[in-house]
């Protein structure tokens, strides 16, 4: 064997070329140079994060706490804790690839810097990381913290398979960003249409970069939502029936059916992709017997229940938080659940919105246009329902409730506009021009990012133990609406006026006031972010100053904010027993929210275990070697995660029992802090005074 056999069969397809900077150093021109260091750049900065975080973490000698407190723990909530980590790290690379695209269009008028390669590649990633590993980890990550807690369970059914999940999500993600290094990624956008994405047409390794980080990506979500639903069905505490659930847990279980159902469409279309790519099957080819629109409706009976797999928890998100920080029960809270399960079982009858322009009948567009309308009216629903919650509510305009705000005004805008989409003969003319991009946005920005980072720091106090900084986080939320408004309402116009969405560059001058405007709101929506990163910094500064230790900062009305916080691992020392939808706020008012139990018992926790990250690494290992054909990596790979689950099986040591003792010594010792800390009325929310022991509105009114 020869020295060139032997790096063929170690690298496969891994070159030189693959480097993202080879092409200006070998084929040097202007825009090789201009296009190599952007690319390189971020390559850089990507390596130079991993190096600083591997030195900070040696440094520190945190390997140990990391390995054994999080990377192996099967606690929700810190499982939960990482989902949404990931989330902002994916989001911190999208923002930067949407603001590069942003600036070209800003200066496309006649050309611009950027190669038209280097900007599919950079859509393509946006909106893959968006979707998949920013969105789908961080209301994985909510759910994954907050259900348990509200149906007051002591963890998801299936821990481990939770581990997993992330596992494989993380693995997903870490393909996209290995493409940082060794390029190129998929030019074919988020939803990787054949025939383009066929070998024929983009014979490189970019769709194939795609097609595994999105089957890792969804192989996880299946089976995160399968855990979800198990456990609202299972778990709930004694007398938690289903109609006493908080609204945030119903969105939880309709969006885990949506998984369960939703993702396995797109799980089977990329499977069925990879095969036609490497196995020169024909499923998708015209000119082999296939057929691309296959691959499209598959594509789509899981991208449109997708669209509310993202925007149902934000919902679940927003009703908890106007109801708390208006100090009302939320109104119409059954026609709520009900809009809820509406929308869901709506969503999966309007795929074929996306075909309005694909040639099928009069009649047929028809019919799913009004299917795209009907969900209109549960979503209307719930709308005025948050509205009359908040009438004549005692509302305190904190951080989360700016981001429902804005939700609630820019939301029905960008509703508006999906009703004029789901007009076929309206869709016909606007199809494919900004103002889909348009409308897309301003459904997910508020309806989705918003809602999530509402979560973020609402939830905060319980997961950590102490209150974000307020400041900081007025600045991000305002930021946040103003840069969206300013980004993304220009682009109806530019769509009205007729310029195709992917443009890379435009030639009629009348674009470019409203390209401008976008790169302003696109410099606004990353001032936004660094004032998150901000509030971060000076949250863990002040911390001492901004403990929550009893656990119900901001006047709380389920059972979460009952417990400690930080919470305990078995979150609650006696599992609670319900008699109303509103169980904490009741029991305050009754005065006995924290009372001494009589009877303590063992708890049995899962114990920790390595399989959910050996079994990611492994799912990246396989992945990059199919990816470059590295099949030694990948057959390793698929073995690694194979005899990890097989070595599951024969583990019988997994629990391990928290003594009663343990638990009394804890919530007695909680008690007492209770017992000795003052509480607080709402003008005192973000002081020092806030111990996390808020008045209860009720009582608040009386005195």
């Amino acid at each position: 064997m020869t020295l060139s056999d032997f790096l063929d069969a170690a690298l496969g397809r891994l070159d030189w070329n693959a480097l993202p900077f080879w092409e200006m150093v070998t084929r040097p021109s202007a825009s090789s140079i201009i296009n190599g260091l952007i690319a390189s750049g971020a390559a850089g900065i990507m390596v130079l994060g991993t190096l600083v975080t591997f030195w900070a973490l040696t440094r520190h000698k945190l390997w140990g706490a990391l390995w054994r407190d999080w990377l192996t723990s099967l606690d929700h909530k810190k499982i939960g804790v990482m989902y949404i980590a990931l989330a902002f790290v994916m989001l911190a690379r999208a923002l930067a690839e949407a603001s590069v695209m942003r600036t070209q269009q800003a200066v496309g008028l006649g050309g611009g810097f950027l190669s038209p390669e280097h900007f599919g590649q950079l859509f393509s990633t946006h909106g893959t990381i968006m979707i998949f590993f920013m969105a789908m980890p961080f209301l994985t990550g909510v759910i994954n913290f907050v259900m348990p807690l509200q149906i007051g369970a002591r963890d998801v059914a299936f821990p481990l398979l939770n581990s997993v999940s992330l596992a494989l999500t993380a693995a997903g993600a870490a393909l996209v960003m290995a493409s940082l290094l060794f390029t190129p990624f998929s030019i074919g956008g988020w939803s990787g249409y054949p025939p383009f994405t066929e070998i024929a047409y983009s014979p490189d390794v970019g769709p194939d970069y795609w097609i595994w980080a999105v089957t890792l990506s969804s192989l996880g979500t299946t089976l995160a939502g399968m855990n979800f639903a198990v456990t609202i069905y299972k778990k709930r505490a004694p007398g938690m029936a289903m109609f006493r659930m908080p609204l945030f847990c119903w969105t939880a279980l309709c969006v885990s059916i949506l998984m369960i159902f939703a993702m396995p469409p797109l799980t089977l279309a990329t499977a069925m992709l990879a095969l036609d790519r490497y196995l020169d099957f024909h499923f998708f080819t015209n000119t082999g017997g296939g057929d691309p629109m296959l691959y499209a409706n598959m594509f789509w009976l899981f991208g449109h229940p997708e669209v509310y797999i993202l925007i149902l928890p934000a919902f679940g998100v927003y009703s908890e938080v106007i109801s708390t920080l208006s100090g009302k029960k939320l109104y119409g809270y059954t026609s709520l659940a009900l809009a809820t399960i509406c929308i869901a079982v709506l969503s999966f009858t309007v795929w074929v919105h996306h075909f309005f322009t694909m040639g099928q009948s009069a009649s047929l567009n028809a019919v799913f246009g009004i299917a795209t309308m009907l969900i209109g009216i549960p979503t209307g629903v719930k709308v005025y329902d948050w509205m009359l919650t908040l009438y004549r509510g005692r509302v305190r305009l904190g951080v989360p409730m700016i981001y429902a705000a804005g939700f609630l005004m820019l939301f029905v805008i960008g509703g508006a506009t999906g009703i004029v989409l789901a007009n076929p003969s309206l869709d016909y003319v606007t199809h494919n021009t900004l103002f889909l991009v348009a409308h897309f946005h301003n459904m997910l920005i508020p309806g989705l990012l918003f809602g999530m980072l509402a979560a973020y720091t609402f939830w905060f106090p319980k997961a950590f133990g102490f209150r974000l900084e307020e400041k900081w986080g007025r600045r991000a939320a305002l930021s946040w609406l103003g840069g969206f408004i300013l980004a993304f309402f220009p682009l109806y116009g530019l769509g009205l006026l007729g310029m195709p969405r992917r443009t890379v560059a435009f030639f009629e001058t009348a674009y470019l006031p409203f390209t401008l405007t976008a790169l302003v709101g696109a410099g606004l929506v990353l001032f936004a972010f660094g004032c998150l990163v901000a509030q971060f910094v000076v949250s863990i500064r002040e911390r001492e100053h901004r403990r929550v230790p009893v656990g119900d900062p901001w006047d709380g009305r389920s059972l979460e904010w009952s417990i400690p916080a930080p919470a305990p691992e078995w979150n609650f020392a006696v599992l609670p027993k319900v008699e109303t939808r509103d169980p904490f706020t009741e029991a305050k008012e009754q005065e006995c929210a924290y009372l001494s139990i009589e009877d303590y018992e063992d708890i049995e926790m899962p114990r920790n275990s390595a399989v959910g990250p050996v079994i990611g690494i492994a799912g990246f290992a396989c992945a990059f070697g199919l990816v470059w054909h590295i099949w030694w990596l990948a057959i390793s790979g698929a073995l690694l995660g194979l005899g990890a689950t097989l070595a599951r099986g024969f583990v019988r040591d997994t629990v391990r029992i928290v003594p009663a003792a343990e638990v009394r010594e804890a919530h007695e010792s909680w008690l007492a802090q209770v017992h000795a800390t003052p509480r607080v009325t709402r003008h005192e929310e973000n002081t020092p005074a806030n111990l996390g022991y808020a008045i209860p509105a009720s009582q608040e009114e009386q005195s």
